[in-house]
């Protein structure tokens, strides 16, 4: 997955910005983070308000989410786990431009990313969340002084409880670079392929068409991938490739075709083996194994690149576990796996 770069205005893209520490985190803190530290153009889609380094390599990190998020929409009064998933992909970007240096003009790829978000913990409450991550990088590598990648483990901190656990594998490509392997794709960009009818949303976990990524096919399990790129909050600006964070929704919706009734997923785990394009059809293809009923076993999980991955397992009878491929031109781009459960009612407090 990668995300394009917004040079902040009267700045330089080859410089981030201040190199002395911030101050400590305000707890009435109302701003965000520069939305261009987050390969953000919409100001409202930027969750990260605050960053502090603690040692080398460590970081304390803060975030808000909505009580109702224009997309990831709440469930029952449950936040959505992809919330966490794009809160992992932001602070990956603003350590990497605030805290690497690493220039505003360059390009990122995500090679893994891995989430595990018990539901307890997911609650909302009569105010918006306030999420604290503890975050260490690891791996650091450099190119000419250069950062040229790392790989990053968080805990999410919800009123000073553990919230969640996530890791990700970031590398950084420089301008020159990306427009040397991506070329073909730029200079101009090939149309993307029209969009088929949508399943219907209540099939996949959601409200309207326009949110739906997945369009049915002849065969069962198999989808097609529709990417809306007038989507205002999927396609937050323009791109050249399927963003990793819509083939994520891809997963999840597919995941949810499985499912009778709403699910929340407990513990994700992704792999970006290549770019996904836009003017190519792709395909989402679904398998859910027999459901075995165990006793409470921790699993592993190993990520592309540089990333791994430590999660909990499907650990009681009402989770279920679907492995999802995305294929374009016979080659496998994305693969996921998600561990869903049905919530247990919600009882209003803010955890």
């Amino acid at each position: 997955m990668t995300t394009h770069t917004f040079p902040a205005p009267g700045t330089s893209t080859t410089t981030p910005h201040p190199t002395t520490p911030p101050t400590p985190p305000d707890p009435t803190l109302t701003t965000t983070v520069p939305r261009h530290y987050v390969h953000r153009a919409a100001i409202s889609e930027v969750l990260l308000t605050h960053w502090t380094p603690r040692a080398d390599h460590h970081f304390t990190v803060t975030a808000q989410w909505p009580r109702l998020h224009a997309y990831f929409t709440t469930l029952d009064g449950y936040h959505d786990p992809l919330l966490a998933a794009e809160t992992i992909r932001q602070t990956g970007l603003l350590l990497a431009h605030a805290a690497y240096h690493v220039p505003l003009n360059h390009h990122f790829l995500m090679w893994d990313l891995t989430l595990t978000t018990p539901p307890e913990h997911l609650l909302t409450g009569p105010t918006p969340a306030t999420i604290t991550l503890d975050v260490t990088c690891h791996n650091i590598k450099r190119r000419r002084h250069h950062l040229a990648g790392l790989h990053l483990k968080a805990t999410l901190h919800r009123n000073h409880h553990p919230h969640a656990t996530a890791t990700a594998t970031f590398t950084c490509i420089t301008p020159a670079v990306y427009q040397r392997i991506r070329a073909p794709h730029l200079n101009p960009p090939p149309t993307p392929t029209p969009l088929p009818p949508p399943l219907p949303p209540h099939h996949v976990g959601r409200h309207h068409p326009t949110d739906v990524v997945l369009a049915p096919t002849p065969h069962p399990h198999h989808y097609q991938l529709r990417p809306n790129t007038h989507h205002p909050i999927l396609f937050d600006h323009p791109v050249d490739h399927v963003p990793g964070m819509v083939l994520l929704e891809a997963a999840r919706q597919a995941t949810n075709t499985h499912h009778p009734h709403p699910t929340l997923p407990t513990h994700i785990t992704t792999q970006y083996h290549h770019y996904t394009e836009l003017h190519t059809p792709t395909y989402i293809h679904t398998h859910t194994p027999p459901t075995t009923t165990n006793t409470g076993t921790t699993g592993t999980g190993t990520g592309t690149g540089t990333g791994t991955g430590t999660g909990t397992g499907n650990t009681d009878s009402n989770s279920t576990t679907t492995h999802i491929t995305a294929h374009q031109n016979n080659t496998t781009t994305f693969t996921a796996t998600i561990t869903t459960t049905t919530p247990p009612p919600r009882h209003t407090q803010d955890r």
